[in-house]
């Protein structure tokens, strides 16, 4: 196995509240899964856990290459956790395609936020 991608991205989480705040559930929509949005709604610092998983995205296109062009769909890429463990990125569609192509086997995530800021790092493995 070996490390074939990295990407890293920073998002202010008052900014995308603000965006929140302009475009509400039509942006969630289209950015997040039902089962993303059923975790984040959960937590306390809802906007910040949204905000963390957009920078998680954001970094996996980095890794992919790809940006959102070529058919990746925000809702292509998925964190996922279940209770007591690490968040697990989960592919679909056009970015499950890509990936394979790239033969990447697993991509590793990992989410923080802290003083106003959402942050991920996303490392690719073949």
């Amino acid at each position: 196995m070996a490390i074939v991608g990295l990407g890293l991205d920073l998002a202010q989480i008052s900014r995308f509240e603000a965006a929140y705040a302009r475009r509400g559930e039509r942006m969630l929509e289209r950015l997040f899964t039902p089962g993303e949005r059923a975790y984040c709604e959960r937590k306390k610092e809802r906007i910040s856990s949204y905000c963390g998983r957009f920078a998680v995205k954001e970094a996996v296109m980095k890794v992919l290459g790809t940006g959102w062009t070529r058919g990746v769909r925000w809702i292509d890429i998925e964190v996922v956790r279940a209770p007591g463990s690490a968040p697990q990125c989960v592919l679909h569609g056009a970015s499950a395609a890509i990936a394979q192509k790239k033969g990447i086997r697993v991509i590793h995530i990992t989410i923080t936020h802290d003083a106003g800021i959402a942050a991920a790092v996303a490392v690719a493995e073949s």
